[in-house]
């Protein structure tokens, strides 16, 4: 017995020390710094009608917004192609646990999407929510809209729909795919409300025409960052991290979002900043 228990040891143990030599070389074919160095590519996931952070030209097809420019400066900085994945806010994070992406830009820190996938360690921009009501609709506070008869329309899964789950208990939540999902039950009257972030909801009422956009009181403004796959190996995060720190103090990600506004016929100085120094 002591024979056969000592041969059943030393079995457990040279596997042991054979799993632990082989788990480096294991993980470097599989971090994401490696795969997009091998590949030539960066796989960005883009979320449709999520302006101004993503925008598709139907007759072209060509996309734009701050969360591509995120994206088209890391491919150049790497040397590398950019290849787009259409995502929704909703299963973003699945996306990057499933390797479908590398990187999603705009996607707010919270600690539930933490526990499944890393952030980079400095925020991207910082995100002011709002909604948009019609003119005999009180909104000056949250507080105004957290009541039963009150019903709002929010995208799912989002750090928007957790702020208004915890802020606004009494009202009415319609929780809708996307912010195109979220304006048209406002538009078609299933809602009193539509809450998105500042920036996208007032280039939505500037196309609609009708609505009112308030910042209700106390103002609220989310930290929006770059998530990217959970692994031991950090380079990517802390590539993206440099450069997130790089593209905001030298004035890109203003910049970029500023130009944006201009091409869609938007005055900039209508818009509260959201990389302020």
């Amino acid at each position: 017995m002591n024979t056969i228990m000592r041969k059943a040891k030393y079995t457990l143990g040279a596997l042991a020390v054979c799993c632990l030599a082989a788990a480096p070389a294991a993980h470097a074919q599989t971090s994401t710094w490696d795969t997009v160095k091998e590949r030539g590519s960066i796989r960005l996931g883009v979320v449709s009608g999520a302006t101004p952070w993503f925008d598709k030209n139907s007759r072209t097809g060509e996309w734009s917004g701050v969360g591509y420019q995120v994206g088209s400066a890391a491919a150049e900085a790497l040397g590398v192609e950019l290849e787009l994945v259409e995502v929704t806010w909703g299963n973003a994070v699945a996306a990057l646990q499933g390797g479908k992406i590398d990187m999603m830009p705009l996607l707010d820190p919270t600690p539930k999407r933490a526990v499944a996938v890393d952030f980079v360690t400095y925020p991207l921009l910082f995100n002011p929510l709002g909604v948009m009501v019609g003119d005999d609709v009180q909104a000056d506070r949250w507080e105004d809209l957290n009541r039963p008869e009150v019903r709002l329309s929010v995208p799912q899964g989002t750090s928007m729909e957790a702020f208004l789950t915890k802020n606004t208990p009494k009202a009415t939540l319609l929780r809708l795919p996307g912010n195109a999902e979220t304006i048209a039950a406002f538009q078609s009257g299933r809602v009193d409300g539509a809450v998105l972030f500042l920036p996208p909801l007032m280039r939505f009422q500037q196309k609609l025409g009708s609505g009112k956009v308030v910042r209700p009181s106390p103002p609220r403004a989310n930290p929006s960052s770059i998530a990217v796959r959970r692994e031991a190996d950090k380079t990517w995060r802390d590539f993206l991290s440099t450069a997130t720190l790089f593209w905001h103090e030298n004035g890109s990600v203003q910049g970029w979002y500023e130009a944006y506004l201009v091409g869609a016929g938007t005055d900039p100085a209508r818009m509260p900043p959201i990389a302020p120094k």
